[in-house]
């Protein structure tokens, strides 16, 4: 999805603290973050204060400088800190860095405002790295306690009561990346070297036994384990002596050690490769501005004393984007069309195929941004708002054709109306000038573009208008016989009845181009529809699998470890996983079937376009004699 972004020159604060402590949003990010309307890749970091969090996120920026540094024992970066930058990759995304306030701040001393830190990164967050010195041990992994307390700060349904959905975590849950700073060992066990990942999963292996020491020990690494997937790990020697890592931010690679800026290298790199588009439930892919949204409705509930739901947030966030996007959409249908229509249009097709175009665009935009559209309401409120305009359109497309149509017979038939005061027809052989002089100038008029879809229509008037003329002058012309007479007569009414036939046909061509709209009007409707149906199938089912895959690995590594009733509970998992997605594969067709009757049902609900014609037919006009 390419869309508008922002690069910005700098951090800023996302959420701070107000003076009473409480977690608030800044509006000014918000406002950034609303005119992003790429997809995002969100990397938020989170760790104990003073380990040097800030210095990978500014490699991530591609810079030294951004994010505070400091060399001093106190935090520098207070609440969360975010950076929009140009995803080195990714053209079509802009990456957001997030840049959390160190847990563990002495001077706050409030583990409550860490808890929350700690749980919105992960809320907000494509991957969350976790940042700690020296090496993964067993008190590296309690200083982590904040992801044991999650099932208390982040709710999945909207359920009443004391539930456990961390079963659910994994598949809402950020991608986790442990940074382990000043790493001083050498990667192996057993004698045998490993990968950082694989030092990461052995830290990370559970102990039998149910005494509260071993619970307290297995609680991190079970949560760690049942939370994120996929889990990496990379080790960072220290970059330098004591006294340049007082100036670091003025500091080149050149001036760190080889070892570390290749490690820092292979972290940006990773991260950049594979971390993935930030999504919500369903496989859902948030854009800038949706992630405003989320910050400030997850801010506003833990304000408020509430723990965040995702649920809840989804059916929030759904009413914002869809409402946008069907303003968005009739915003750029209304706009296209007074830039592209000149009126009045030469035929109703003219009008038609650029009507066509613009909704067939102005529909993909609102497929781009809306999302659970339950029961379609939004997308046939679209479809009825730009019927609506269309309508407008093409009223005053007859009104403005009706409008040309005079000024030209006016103009034309000019000569004749001088003719008609002077006298001039009411002569022997006069009949025979006047039908010559009015079929001249007949001729003339159908020649003349600018006319517009009532041309025939205007005639028809004109020349009902000047029958009663015309067998006035008939009857005095002296030099007709009788027969003569009878003859003109008969051709007076052919020639009206061949004028009745072209307006009924050039307002069946327009009848018939209206109605060809509305069936294109539905067809377009279902076609984008069935295609944004497809896609978040597709969505769901990588969803899905990632969780799948994520649960199999983990069942089969119990098994290693010979934790064989907890694999039994994650097998459990797995078959309710299954269980589910083929109820929902199996309500898949008569949802699909419901969604497009739901199409159908509003397009048979609109006006027809019929009525167009009998607004035109009204708008007349009285030529002078």
């Amino acid at each position: 999805m390419a869309g508008q972004t922002v690069s910005m020159k700098g951090p800023v604060c996302l959420i701070e603290n107000d003076s009473d402590g409480k977690l608030c949003v800044v509006r000014s990010a918000l406002e950034t973050l609303s005119q992003i309307e790429q997809h995002v890749v969100v990397v938020a970091v989170v760790g104990l204060y003073r380990t040097g969090k800030s210095y990978l996120m500014n490699k991530l920026a591609g810079t030294n400088k951004g994010f505070a540094l400091g060399a001093t024992i106190q935090s520098q970066t207070k609440g969360i800190w975010m950076w929009c930058v140009p995803h080195p990759i990714k053209s079509d995304h802009t990456l957001v860095l997030l840049d959390t306030e160190g847990l563990g701040d002495v001077e706050k001393g409030d583990d409550s405002n860490d808890n929350w830190i700690f749980s919105l990164a992960v809320l907000l967050s494509s991957t969350l790295v976790y940042n700690s010195m020296g090496t993964i041990d067993n008190y590296a992994l309690e200083k982590l306690h904040y992801v044991t307390e999650l099932t208390d700060l982040i709710k999945v349904k909207s359920v009443e009561g004391d539930i456990d959905e961390s079963a659910d975590y994994v598949r809402f849950f950020p991608s986790f990346v442990w940074a382990v700073r000043d790493f001083g060992l050498e990667l192996k066990l057993d004698g045998k070297p490993i990968t950082a990942h694989q030092y990461l999963e052995n830290a990370l292996k559970l102990k039998q036994g149910t005494s509260n020491k071993i619970v307290n020990y297995n609680l991190p690494r079970d949560c760690l384990r049942k939370f994120f997937s996929p889990r990496w790990c990379f080790v960072f020697e220290r970059p330098a002596n004591s006294e340049k890592m007082k100036r670091m931010e003025e500091l080149t690679d050149a001036d760190l050690e080889p070892s570390f800026v290749k490690q820092s290298r292979d972290f940006c790199d990773h991260l950049f490769k594979e971390v993935k588009t930030k999504t919500m439930i369903g496989g859902l892919k948030v854009t800038g501005k949706m992630l405003g949204n989320l910050t400030e409705m997850y801010v506003d509930m833990i304000r408020s004393g509430q723990v965040p739901c995702l649920d809840n947030a989804v059916v929030a966030l759904a009413q914002i984007e869809n409402s946008s996007a069907l303003e968005k959409a009739k915003a750029y249908y209304q706009q296209s069309m007074a830039k592209m229509v000149v009126f009045p249009t030469e035929t109703q097709q003219q009008l038609s195929m650029v009507h066509a175009s613009m909704e067939r665009e102005a529909v993909a935009i609102f497929m781009n941004s809306s999302f659970k559209d339950e029961d379609q309401k939004y997308q046939k409120e679209l479809m009825k708002a730009l019927q609506e305009v269309y309508s407008t359109i093409c009223e005053k497309n007859l009104q403005e054709s009706q409008r040309a149509c005079t000024h030209i017979i006016e103009h034309i038939f000019a000569p004749l109306k001088v003719q008609l005061r002077n006298g001039s027809y009411m002569t022997p052989g006069g009949y025979k000038h006047y039908c010559d002089d009015l079929k001249m100038m007949t001729s003339e008029y159908r020649s003349t573009g600018g006319k517009g879809v009532k041309a025939e229509e205007v005639l028809k008037e004109y020349l009902n208008d000047k029958e009663s003329t015309g067998q006035a002058i008939l009857s005095a012309d002296q030099s007709l016989t009788e027969a003569e007479l009878k003859a003109e007569e008969e051709k007076a009414k052919r020639e009206a009845s061949e004028q009745e036939k072209r307006t009924m046909e050039e307002q069946i061509r327009v009848q018939e181009m209206l109605m060809d709209d509305q069936k294109r009007t539905h067809e377009e409707h279902k076609k984008q529809l069935l295609e944004k149906m497809e896609a978040d199938k597709e969505n769901a089912k990588v969803e899905y699998n990632r969780v799948l895959e994520a649960k199999l690995k983990e069942k089969e590594d119990l098994l290693k470890e010979g934790f064989h009733c907890k694999a039994q509970e994650m097998e459990a998992q797995i078959k309710d996983l299954r269980k589910e997605q083929e109820e929902q594969e199996k309500a898949k067709p008569s949802m699909w079937k419901q969604a497009l009757d739901n199409i159908g049902t509003a397009a048979l609900m609109i006006p027809g376009w019929g009525k167009l014609i009998g607004v035109g037919l009204k708008v007349g006009s009285h030529f002078m004699n």
